[in-house]
């Protein structure tokens, strides 16, 4: 979700600073939670201004690009590799510690799904696109 931009944020604090109306009227006047308007009063206090702050970032993936892409190529060398199969070839070539959970969103980022074929057994199909694991 985006933060709110300035133009709401400075009117939102106007109103609140000419005690115009009570705060749970602010914040229905503005289409906001009264808990926004305590917030945005918090962080002018601290920092001096309404700017919303920086993403906070987050967890580290574990899976790059360029590990997502040997997942891949794997996936068109071991066709029929389970979940599992595939994390102890990953852990072997690439050094790298997974779950089969990680495998598994690490295949829907690639936008494949599992798909059997009478000519090609087991080949991961793009959604939109070219197949991947095919070698070129």
């Amino acid at each position: 979700m985006k933060p709110y931009p300035l133009e709401l944020r400075q009117p939102i604090v106007e109103a609140v600073d000419q005690k115009i109306q009570l705060m749970e009227e602010i914040s229905e006047l503005f289409g906001v939670s009264e808990r926004y308007v305590y917030k945005l009063l918090a962080l002018r206090r601290q920092t001096g201004d309404l700017a919303p702050l920086p993403h906070g970032g987050g967890a580290k993936a574990k899976m790059e690009e360029t590990k997502v892409r040997k997942l891949a190529e794997l996936v068109g060398e071991f066709p029929d590799a389970t979940l599992n199969e595939f994390r102890e070839v990953l852990q072997r070539r690439c050094r790298v510690r997974v779950c089969v959970n990680t495998i598994w969103r690490a295949l829907q980022q690639l936008a494949g799904t599992r798909k059997k074929s009478l000519a090609v057994p087991g080949k991961l199909v793009r959604k939109s696109g070219p197949l991947l694991g095919r070698n070129k």
